[in-house]
């Protein structure tokens, strides 16, 4: 499950989340999927790091997106 998780992560990112952060010279790594406990850990990179926005992007966006798209995710972690 973990490659296949993986994979769809990496699919919802690039087609959901990369254009609109990428749209404000921003960026997110995909750093680990832990399927067995549905907790993906990612990294803001380019504008986004150390934007007073950032923890509201992890969450509002980049979350409720992979949530919406893969109901296994329970959890999203900046590394």
């Amino acid at each position: 499950m973990g490659d296949d998780m993986r994979e769809k992560v990496e699919e919802v990112l690039e087609r959901n989340v990369r254009p609109i952060l990428r749209a404000d010279g921003g960026d997110v790594e995909l750093v680990d999927v832990d399927g067995k406990d549905g907790v993906v850990k990612v990294r803001l990179m380019g504008a986004c790091v150390g934007c007073p926005f950032s923890q509201m992007t992890k969450v509002g966006l980049i979350e409720k997106v992979l949530k919406d798209n893969i109901p296994e995710i329970k959890s999203v972690v900046m590394v």
